[in-house]
C-alpha cells in the first residue's frame, strides 16, 4: 500500500520560470519617458488646434484662455438662452451697436476682409473673447441653413420694450410715429424682414402680440441684416387693448388686407402718427384687430399672384409712407 503523501507537499510553488526577469521590461521603457499632451503632438486634433491658435495671434488675433479644451465652442447646456446671431453684416451691426456679445467665433483661415478686420478690432477693444473654430462647429452653431460667412457671436436674450415708452420716447424727440404691429406673424424671418424694412423706411419700433408671434431669435436676427441692433421691439400684452391706446394718443391705425377699403397708393394719412398692422400670410388680420384699425389698406398686385407675405407686404407699405412724408417735407 502506498503511503500517503505530505499534504503540504507543492504549496506555495509557483508555476512558470521561479527567477525574476531581471527587470528587463522595465528597462525596455527606459528613454521614453512620459506620454506627450495631446496639443502637443502635431498630428492630433488638438495640437492642430493649437497651431490653428498660434498662426491666428501671429495674424494679430486674440483668442480667450480657456480652463482645458482648447478653444472649441462651448456646447449649448441646458437653460442656455443665448443667441447666436451668424453672418458678417449681422455680426457687423451687432458689435458696431454695442450688444453685450458673450464670445465672437471666427473660422479657421476665414477671408479677412475689411469687415472682419473691423469685428476684431471691436472684439479686441471691448474684451470680448475670440474663438477660432472649425467651419464645422460654425455650421453645427449656425443650424439647418444657417449661412455664417465664417463668423458669429454669441449675445444675450433679446431685451423688449414696452409700446407705451417707445410712443413716448418718439412724441418726446417731436417726431411723426411710424409703428409697425404684427398680428399672428410667427415665422420669425418675417419677423427679421419686417425689423429691416423698419429701419430702412424711418419705422420707429416693432410691436409684437405677447403670445402666438416670433420672437426675437437668431432666426430674426439673421434676416434682419443687423438691424435688430438699431430697430426697437415692443411686446404688446395684448395687441388690440395697445391699438386702441395708440389711438387714444393720435396715432391712426392702418390694417393691410387684400380686401381693404382703400389702395395703398391713394392713401391720405401717411404724413400723420400712423402705426401699420400687418397680418399672417395665411389668415390675415384677426376679427378683433379689423374692427379697431382707422382703415384697412390694400395694396395692388397682379391678379396672378394671390398674396404677399408678411415681410413684403409690410416693406411695400413702410417705402410708401416715407415717400409720401419725404415728398411733403
Amino acid at each position: 500500500m502506498a503511503k500517503p503523501g505530505n499534504p503540504s507537499a507543492g504549496r506555495g510553488k509557483k508555476k512558470g520560470p521561479t527567477k525574476g526577469t531581471g527587470g528587463k521590461n522595465r528597462r525596455s521603457l527606459e528613454g521614453r519617458g512620459p506620454t506627450p499632451k495631446a496639443e502637443d503632438r502635431a498630428w492630433h486634433p488638438a495640437g492642430k488646434r493649437k497651431a490653428a491658435q498660434e498662426r491666428f495671434v501671429a495674424a494679430g488675433g486674440k483668442v480667450s484662455q480657456r480652463p482645458s479644451g482648447g478653444n472649441r465652442a462651448p456646447k449649448s447646456k441646458a437653460g442656455d438662452d443665448t443667441e447666436t446671431v451668424t453672418g458678417r453684416n449681422s455680426v457687423l451691426e451687432a458689435l458696431r451697436a454695442k450688444i453685450p456679445a458673450t464670445a465672437f467665433y471666427i473660422a479657421q483661415r476665414v477671408e479677412m476682409d475689411d469687415r472682419v478686420k473691423e469685428m476684431l478690432s471691436i472684439a479686441t477693444n471691448r474684451n470680448i473673447p475670440v474663438l477660432e473654430v472649425t467651419r464645422q462647429e460654425l455650421d453645427r452653431m449656425a443650424g439647418f441653413d444657417g449661412v455664417h460667412q465664417g463668423v458669429a457671436i454669441k449675445v444675450p436674450p433679446y431685451e423688449y420694450a414696452h409700446p407705451q415708452d417707445l410712443l413716448e420716447e418718439v412724441i418726446d424727440r417731436g417726431e411723426t410715429p411710424l409703428f409697425v404691429a404684427l398680428d399672428s406673424v410667427t415665422d420669425p424671418r418675417n419677423l427679421g424682414a419686417i425689423m429691416r424694412s423698419a429701419a430702412a423706411f424711418g419705422g420707429h419700433g416693432v410691436i409684437i402680440p405677447q403670445r402666438r408671434s416670433a420672437g426675437v431669435n437668431s432666426a430674426a436676427w439673421k434676416t434682419s441684416a443687423g438691424a435688430a441692433a438699431r430697430i426697437p421691439v415692443a411686446i404688446a400684452p395684448n395687441l388690440t387693448t395697445t391699438l386702441k391706446e395708440f389711438k387714444k394718443q393720435g396715432v391712426f391705425v392702418l390694417g393691410l388686407d387684400g380686401d381693404g377699403d382703400v389702395s395703398l397708393p391713394a392713401l391720405q394719412l401717411a404724413d400723420r402718427p400712423v402705426l401699420i398692422v400687418v397680418g399672417s400670410e395665411g389668415k390675415g388680420l384677426s376679427r378683433l384687430v379689423t374692427e379697431t384699425c382707422d382703415q384697412v389698406v390694400s395694396i395692388p398686385i397682379s391678379a396672378a399672384t394671390e398674396s404677399l407675405n408678411a415681410g413684403i407686404a409690410a416693406s411695400v407699405a413702410l417705402y410708401q409712407v416715407a415717400t409720401i412724408r419725404a415728398a411733403q417735407e
